[in-house]
């Protein structure tokens, strides 16, 4: 089932610019590893869900998955040859804004290498490249 808000303000966004860096949710906080985005993009409410039945497909039910984003900003569109005008197009999908540094699944409970192929199962279905993080000790 596509992730999306149960309701929201307002029905349409503007879309915005992804400038900057992941100034939170860029440590991994609950498991040993996570899925970290190099660079910036829309990941829609699909591609999450891809990611998340990839994994679990691999890891069949050993160990935990954390999805760290929610996708929050609606992209609208307007259907195929339409004419100009007549205002903005109706909501198509959900998109989470992500950030060069930004966390998006974190695994906990398997070890480093079941992990890391389950990580790049994940990889493999997201529109940006992404890196392997690992949890860094406490201070």
């Amino acid at each position: 089932m596509a992730l999306m808000p149960k309701r929201v303000k307002r029905r349409k966004q503007h879309r915005g610019r992804m400038k900057g860096r992941a100034t939170r949710g860029h440590t991994v906080a609950f498991g040993e590893f996570g899925l970290q985005s190099t660079q910036r993009g829309w990941l829609n409410a699909r591609q999450i869900e891809a990611g998340r039945i990839a994994a679990n497909h691999f890891l069949r039910g050993e160990g935990r998955i954390w999805i760290r984003v929610f996708p929050h900003k609606p992209v609208t569109s307007k259907p195929a040859e339409v004419r100009m005008g007549t205002g903005k197009g109706d909501v198509d999908r959900w998109v989470v804004v992500v950030k060069p540094g930004t966390i998006l699944y974190e695994i906990g409970g398997v070890s480093e290498e079941k992990a890391k192929v389950a990580l790049n199962r994940m990889a493999h279905k997201m529109p940006f490249r992404v890196r392997m993080a690992k949890r860094r000790p406490q201070l």
